[in-house]
């Protein structure tokens, strides 16, 4: 399956098209240069860097962050061409848009790996040929193959389609993810874990110190085994298991399905 899609490329900034991967970002023309910090100057290999191309430093609001997840961890990566082309076509894509949401890093061999995203919304793609970073006008070519592996990038292909009519992103294409209550509370056992936080210390935060002073007898139980729970997940997630998140959520939906 292809979609051609025409961008019109204009330099209103300097750009780096170095490696992304170990030096400050390669941006898209007219982006603002990325901030630029030590953190983002170590080596990016895979463990390093947790499965991402481009790791965020983490003391960046998560509205300013762009972390660009490899395509082994992200199911939704749209893989996409990138060739020159004349200007005169119809499916031309205004390249202010682009500008206003595109964030890309290329790595040693060439591949750009990029991210369109508002702070909130993304579609996650990687550059396999060609480039964005030109003054020339381009076609986006998207690749999906595959019974199985072309289900999870049919939605972000439809919010690419959707947001260059739109000019936005439209929340509806974007629903909230169920899961994410849980991941935050995971996220919370752990950082209290590492400031030294006992179980109970755990439960007072999470359940409120009120309703862990009124459990009592079989009460007291069931709350213990549910912090003891997160704690094992939260001590899970931090060892790797976040890494299977994204794939998760399109194994379970299949089993659904059946």
């Amino acid at each position: 399956m292809r979609l051609a899609i025409l961008v019109r490329r204009r330099s209103t900034a300097r750009v780096s098209c170095g490696s992304g991967c170990d030096a400050t970002p390669a941006t898209s023309p007219g982006i603002p240069a990325p901030r630029t910090r030590p953190s983002r100057s170590r080596p990016a290999g895979i463990l390093s860097y947790g499965g991402c191309i481009f790791a965020e430093d983490p003391s960046i609001a998560v509205p300013a962050a762009r972390i660009v997840w490899r395509a082994e961890i992200d199911p939704e990566t749209l893989l996409v061409d990138a060739p020159s082309v004349g200007a005169d076509s119809a499916d031309r894509v205004d390249a202010e848009l682009l500008r206003k949401y595109l964030f890309l890093v290329q790595d040693p061999g060439g591949v750009g790996h990029g991210v369109l995203s508002d702070g909130v919304h993304r579609i996650r793609f990687d550059v396999m040929q060609g480039t964005l970073c030109s003054d020339e006008a381009v076609t986006l070519r998207c690749s999906i193959y595959g019974t199985h592996s072309a289900e999870p990038k049919l939605r972000p292909l439809a919010r690419l389609l959707d947001l260059c009519r739109r000019g936005c992103f439209a929340p509806t294409l974007f629903p909230r993810e169920p899961k994410s209550a849980r991941w935050i509370a995971l996220l919370r056992v752990h950082d209290a874990l590492a400031a030294g936080a006992s179980g109970r210390d755990i439960a007072a935060e999470l359940y409120g110190a009120q309703h862990l002073a009124a459990s009592a007898g079989a009460g007291a139980d069931s709350l213990r085994s549910r912090v003891r729970r997160l704690v094992r997940e939260a001590r899970a997630m931090a060892r790797g298991g976040y890494r299977t998140l994204l794939h998760d959520r399109y194994r379970v939906g299949r089993a659904r399905r059946r």
